[in-house]
């Protein structure tokens, strides 16, 4: 029986052909397959509304945002390691963020961005 498996193990292991090289695809090949028990209707609400074209891209970007927020948080409840002086000092004085905000054009909010 070992000797049977042995051989089988071995039948999977294929040398190209000379001068060729074997390239292996794999749609698993960044992450894992998993099983998950996630609500159509709010899967599909996602997708429709943020454009995304598959359900793993839909749960990936879902992982990242929640994956950006915990990070954002743990940033400002650390912050730079400076004093209220040390922050206030790392203003230049003559910046005026009226003056900026004037300069810069008015964002379109709620406005689906173009595909």
């Amino acid at each position: 029986m070992l000797k049977q498996r042995a051989t089988q193990q071995r039948a999977y292991k294929r040398e190209p052909a000379a001068g060729l090289t074997e390239t292996v695809k794999c749609h698993t090949w960044y992450g894992m397959k998993m099983t998950m028990h996630i609500d159509d209707a709010l899967l599909e609400r996602v997708m429709k509304a943020y454009g995304y074209e598959s359900k793993t891209e839909a749960v990936e970007m879902a992982l990242k945002e929640m994956d950006r927020r915990a990070r954002l948080k743990e940033f400002m409840k650390n912050g730079l390691g400076l004093t209220k002086g040390e922050l206030a000092d790392a203003v230049d004085p003559a910046y005026d963020v009226l003056v900026m905000r004037a300069a810069e054009p008015a964002g379109e909010y709620g406005k689906r961005r173009p595909s």
